[in-house]
């Protein structure tokens, strides 16, 4: 049996419409985000692999109500770790695309030329988040045989983890989509990983 992880975006947030980016500003899940995270633990009770022994999530509350939402019919109490934390956009949190664009045109052409390396004032680049994160999702899934652990993170960190399994330049994060509450399958055979499911949000709860 391979190490398998059930990799999991947070769900739906109270405002998910503004379409701004949050990073490490603390927002809460909807009453929908909720569901959805309740509708996924019912989905993996059902999948016909061994059952998730651990969880790990992100310390940010969003992503922590998900996983101890999805842990309570499991019986597993998650545990918070900070290099699962969204990026952080610096002076940028909190702002549009549009607001960004208006209030910071170098800076906003800068990312646009480098989004890979570019950082807002006070935050952090792509290659930034990725040289925090990686190293702490292997050491999980490192000599943990036929065991399921599951990770609830962002969409941001979940695209990072994936573009270097699948061997995608980092450049091109965002030909990987993560909607709210997705889960992504990745089994590990003998330290190998095998992409099984990606994106996947169950059918009832897929409104994001």
């Amino acid at each position: 049996m391979p190490t398998r992880v059930y990799l999991i975006r947070h769900g739906i947030t109270v405002d998910a419409n503004q379409r701004r980016y949050k990073g490490q500003i603390e927002v809460p899940l909807s009453d929908e985000g909720i569901k959805q995270a309740e509708r996924l633990a019912e989905f993996i009770l059902k999948l016909p692999a061994p059952p998730v022994s651990r969880i790990f999530c992100s310390d940010m509350g969003r992503a922590l109500k998900t996983a101890e939402t999805i842990g309570q019919p499991l019986g597993i109490t998650p545990v918070p770790l900070k290099g699962f934390r969204e990026r952080h956009f610096g002076a940028w949190e909190g702002m549009t695309f549009d607001e960004i664009k208006a209030a910071y045109p170098k800076e906003f052409t800068s990312w646009a030329g480098d989004p890979l390396n570019f950082s807002p004032v006070g935050g952090e680049s792509t290659m930034d988040v990725s040289l925090r994160t990686l190293p702490v999702f292997y050491d999980l899934v490192k000599d943990r045989w036929e065991q399921t652990t599951a990770v609830v993170a962002h969409g941001g960190v979940n695209r990072i983890i994936l573009c270097d399994i699948l061997g995608i330049p980092l450049t091109h994060i965002f030909r990987v989509e993560q909607d709210f509450a997705c889960l992504n399958i990745i089994d590990f055979y003998d330290g190998v990983p095998v992409v099984k499911l990606m994106n996947y949000v169950p059918e009832l709860c897929h409104h994001a």
